[in-house]
């Protein structure tokens, strides 16, 4: 069971790369091409982060989540800005997302964790528990496994939301 968890931790981290890859490349082109430069200057920056928290709040699950400041964006600018030219180049943009990302990714990864592999075990080990209760047992064992883990997950993932909405 753990190795199993390990194995889809390790995947997700890899798909969750290979979304911020195609995210960052797919907006670096468009907003180059339509500022007709090979870099980003600062103003061409702050449009593709917005693209970007779109793209992420589009694609990915969970709560919307805001993108950030001109000042944190100034700030990270400095960081990532490797060859000080004062542009940020197509590798500087994606070493800029993945700095820029990380709580956010964080937070969208937590939901689909705690959806993806600790509803269904939690729902098993519930329908086990439920065996000895009278009335209620039979009629849980009835329903088979996949069906049952299926409307926990639901049930967990809508419970999750409202409750994010709840908090907002």
């Amino acid at each position: 069971m753990f190795m199993l968890a390990g194995n889809v931790v390790y995947y997700w981290k890899e798909w969750r790369k290979r979304q911020i890859r195609r995210i960052s490349d797919r907006v670096f082109e468009r907003v180059k091409n339509q500022a007709a430069r090979r870099n980003l200057t600062f103003e061409d920056l702050y449009i593709a982060v917005l693209l970007v928290y779109n793209d992420i709040n589009k694609r990915l699950p969970g709560p919307h989540i805001d993108p950030p400041s001109k000042d944190q964006i100034r700030s990270i600018m400095k960081e990532c800005d490797l060859n000080l030219d004062g542009e940020i180049d197509n590798n500087e943009f994606l070493k800029f997302i993945q700095r820029l990302t990380p709580d956010t990714i964080s937070v969208v990864s937590r939901g689909l964790l705690v959806a993806l592999v600790a509803a269904p075990t939690v729902a098993m080990a519930a329908k086990k528990a439920t065996e000895g209760v009278p009335g209620v047992g039979r009629m849980v064992q009835k329903v088979p496994n996949s069906i049952y883990a299926s409307l926990v997950t639901v049930a967990t993932v809508w419970i999750q939301t409202s409750c994010e909405e709840i908090g907002d």
